[in-house]
Order: C-alpha cells, then sequence, then structure tokens
C-alpha cells in the first residue's frame, strides 16, 4: 500500500488524539469533536453517533478520574442537572432523525464548540454565586435531551452556562462537566441500543489513540496547562467541518 493512501488514517488518528487531549484537558468528553472528523472523513451517520457515545464515556470518565482526584468536584453542581439530564438524553437517544437535520444540529452545536475554544464564551465570573435548582433542572433536561439526540454528552454547552451563569469557576465546572457528559453518553447509547441500534466495531488503535489522549488532557488538565496554538488549530478543523455539514 503506497504511503499516499495511508494519509488520511494517520491524519485521522492524530486529530483524534489532538481532540481527545483538548477536550479532556476541559473536562469534556470529546464527542462534538469526534463527530466532526468523522464527517470530514465521510463516516456513514449510522456509526458517527454511536462510536462518538462509546470514545465520550472513555474519555470523559479518565477526565473525571483527574480533576475528581485533585478534589474539584461538587456533588451539589452536578446532580440538579444529572437528575433530568439522564431521562432526557436516553429518550434523545432513541429518536432517529434525518441526516439532513442531524447535520444541521450537530453543525449548531460545533459553533458552541469552537467559541469554547476560541476562548469566545465560557469565561469564568469574579464574583460566584448559588446555583438556581429548577433553572438548573431545565437546562438539564435541554441539554441531556439534544446529547442523546445527536451523539454527545452535553458538556461543551453546559461548561460555558455553568461559568456564564457564575456557579462554579474553571476548575469546578469542568470536572462536573466531565462526569455529566459521562453518565449522559452512558443513557444516551443505552436510549440508541433499546431502539434497535447497534454498536459499530471500533479499531483498536482507534479507541487506543483516543484513551491517549484522554489520559494525558485530563493530567495536565487538572493541573496547569496553556494550549493555546493546540486549541486555535483544533478550532480551525471544526470550522472546516461545520462549513461541510452547511453545504452537504
Amino acid at each position: 500500500m503506497l504511503a499516499s493512501e495511508l494519509l488520511p488514517s494517520q491524519l485521522l488518528l492524530f486529530l483524534l488524539l489532538l481532540v481527545a487531549f483538548l477536550y479532556a484537558s476541559v473536562g469534556h468528553g470529546g464527542a462534538s469533536g469526534y463527530l466532526a472528523l468523522m464527517s470530514l472523513f465521510a463516516f456513514p451517520m449510522s456509526f458517527m453517533k454511536p462510536t462518538a457515545l462509546v470514545l465520550n464515556i472513555l474519555v470523559s470518565g479518565i477526565s473525571f478520574y483527574f480533576y475528581y482526584r485533585e478534589k474539584k468536584f461538587e456533588w451539589n453542581l452536578f446532580y440538579p442537572f444529572a437528575i433530568t439530564s439522564i431521562p432526557f438524553s436516553f429518550l434523545g437517544g432513541s429518536i432517529s432523525i434525518e441526516t439532513h437535520i442531524y447535520k444541521i444540529i450537530l453543525a449548531t452545536v460545533l459553533l458552541f464548540a469552537v467559541a469554547r475554544l476560541l476562548g469566545l464564551i465560557g469565561k469564568q465570573k469574579e464574583q460566584l454565586e448559588s446555583i438556581n435548582i429548577p433553572l438548573a433542572l431545565l437546562i438539564g433536561a435541554i441539554i441531556g435531551f439534544l446529547s442523546g439526540l445527536i451523539g454527545i454528552g452535553g458538556g461543551i454547552i453546559l461548561s460555558p452556562v455553568i461559568l456564564l451563569l457564575g456557579w462554579a469557576d474553571i476548575k469546578k465546572s469542568a470536572a462536573v462537566s466531565a462526569l455529566f457528559i459521562f453518565v449522559n453518553s452512558i443513557s444516551g447509547l443505552f436510549g440508541f441500543v433499546s431502539k434497535g441500534g447497534t454498536l459499530p466495531i471500533s479499531s483498536v488503535s482507534l479507541i487506543t489513540v483516543v484513551l491517549i489522549g484522554g489520559i494525558l488532557g485530563g493530567y495536565f488538565g487538572s493541573k496547569k496547562m496553556n494550549t493555546v496554538v493546540l486549541r486555535n488549530i483544533l478550532a480551525v478543523v471544526l470550522l472546516i467541518a461545520i462549513f461541510k455539514l452547511y453545504t452537504t
């Protein structure tokens, strides 16, 4: 086989490593990034959703472990979102939507991811406030349903919302988002399977690369790390995916 024929798979693995590393560093599972890459590399929609959820579970679980070990997790900030997000994620996961609608919703969510990576949203407030339980329950339900519907964990939306409302600092919001993504991805995957969906057999190399990226990202992100250049690179990749999703 020619080297040029190996390039797409090598490039995909490198980008998956980068996505897992950067998303885990901020307490995210990376599903929006995995979906963007799979869209760029022309994976079928039936493969994208369950695969992204499986990879999400692995990376978010690793990320949560490192943040929890650093004592950044707060249960009182987590449970109001989880109470409603878990059942609604199951509901969303059980629903199949048309391909063009799926692409539009995914592209819109990816805009959140790009804004988060570029630091346009999700900046920490100087004065923190107590969490509003009824509002958190509503937010959890909306994000949970959307997460299950398109195959993400919802952290890319939840984290900026928590910071915008001033309910936690960056590290604590990352810890909460990591576990939020983990439980929603499991719930969404169960919803997908309950309606007859099947799990594609992912390659060992793909899972291995994502695990390595998740472990490194979770470790360094839970401490102190500056990844501005890498985040800008990933933002460009996501913008390309967004353009493709909107135009195809």
